[in-house]
């Protein structure tokens, strides 16, 4: 699959974020203000997985009516299993 250059920014500036959260411990920062962008993260996180599987799905789906294989309905339950089994 090739991945968009929106997807890799997404990845940069989960990156960043995670860099910025180490500093704040190691400034020995309140813990709620570490949390709060922890959260952040894991939300972008979250989000950056449901663009990829989506993208994948839409690509997938596309290539098996082109080539008149593989089943939809099991191009999309693959890609739930993806979602669920990320959290």
């Amino acid at each position: 699959m090739n991945y968009n250059v929106q997807s890799k920014n997404r990845v940069k500036r989960i990156e960043g974020q995670l860099r910025g959260i180490l500093r704040m411990m190691e400034e020995e920062k309140d813990c709620k203000e570490v949390i709060t962008q922890l959260s952040a993260a894991r939300t972008a996180i979250d989000r950056t997985i449901g663009v990829i599987v989506s993208s994948n799905l839409v690509e997938c789906v596309r290539k098996a009516n082109e080539n008149g294989e593989g089943n939809p309905e099991e191009l999309v339950k693959e890609a739930v299993n993806l979602l669920v089994k990320s959290r």
